[in-house]
């Protein structure tokens, strides 16, 4: 049986991968996790590749839900990047801003302002650029 060691490089390639492919690049936050503690990024690559695919959830919609989930517990910068995924994989705009709702309603106004406004101002932003893209 191999042993952690043998297992990090590969998990840690797999982590990646999975970013570049969902995202463009690995995030700075997670880079120093990649630079400073390379066990726990590949663990942490190692559940995202497995789950930042299509499954029984397309990524379309496990992105709107990681938006959804960071617009709750205050992680602006992780719900406008999910938020922005979701809409570069075809989410209508007007989908994000129902769910937004959902977090006004379940969590409150506070969550709405902190967080899911800028959510919301971002991906109509993304929505534009690629309009102005396709039409360029």
């Amino acid at each position: 049986m191999p042993d952690a060691d043998d297992l990090v490089p590969q998990a840690v390639q797999l982590g990646v991968d999975n970013f570049t492919a969902t995202r463009g690049s690995v995030p700075p936050s997670f880079q120093l996790l990649l630079e400073h503690a390379p066990g726990a990024f590949a663990g942490y690559g190692l559940m995202r590749a497995t789950l930042m695919r299509d499954g029984a959830l397309d990524l379309k919609t496990k992105e709107l839900i990681f938006a959804l989930l960071d617009v709750v517990i205050g992680a602006n910068e992780g719900a406008k990047a999910h938020a922005a995924n979701a809409i570069r994989l075809g989410l209508p705009v007007e989908a994000l801003a129902e769910g937004l709702v959902q977090c006004l309603m379940a969590a409150g106004i506070t969550t709405w302002n902190m967080t899911g406004r800028a959510t919301l101002e971002h991906a109509v932003a993304v929505k534009a650029e690629m309009k102005r893209e396709a039409a360029g």
